[in-house]
């Protein structure tokens, strides 16, 4: 797995995420596997079966996490410029067809929330966006049309 860029809070609510699966989650999986052990035999036990395949998942996202978390790079700790947008960039952009501003946060896919404004680097609008700057007019071609913002404020 290659370097995957996190916020603080990003990272912070993976590790918390992390933490929960370990210490929370795989204690509620045991007991449950221990209840459906107790009631008897295993091989047509539903219940054992579902405990198996619940800790088998959350053993996944556990590596998966741990993976994760150990590839990480702050995008705090990157000297990364304000003048063009790139991950970790807050860009305050107007929509020219609603003449509306919009404000939009280039995140890694791991964080990306867009009824939060996160956009993944990786979406269309997050790709279209790298690199430019403030003043820049840019087209962005979308499954629904073509978006027409211009590039208002960068910041950090």
């Amino acid at each position: 797995m290659g370097k995957i860029y996190l916020s603080r809070e990003g990272h912070e609510k993976l590790r918390k995420e992390l933490e929960y699966l370990q210490r929370t989650k795989r204690k509620e999986i045991t007991r449950d596997i221990g209840h459906a052990r107790s009631l008897g035999d295993l091989k047509e036990n539903a219940e054992y079966h579902a405990a198996k395949e619940a800790q088998g998942l959350n053993e996944k996202k556990i590596y998966e996490l741990e993976n994760k978390l150990s590839s990480a790079e702050l995008i705090e700790e990157l000297n990364i410029s304000s003048e063009e947008i790139r991950i970790g960039a807050k860009a305050r952009l107007l929509d020219h067809d609603a003449q509306e501003e919009c404000e939009y946060t280039l995140v890694s896919s791991e964080e990306s929330n867009p009824q939060e404004g996160l956009i993944s680097v990786n979406a269309p609008i997050g790709r279209a966006l790298l690199g430019h700057r403030v003043g820049d007019v840019l087209e962005i071609k979308i499954p629904a049309g073509t978006l027409k913002y211009e590039v208002l404020q960068i910041s950090r």
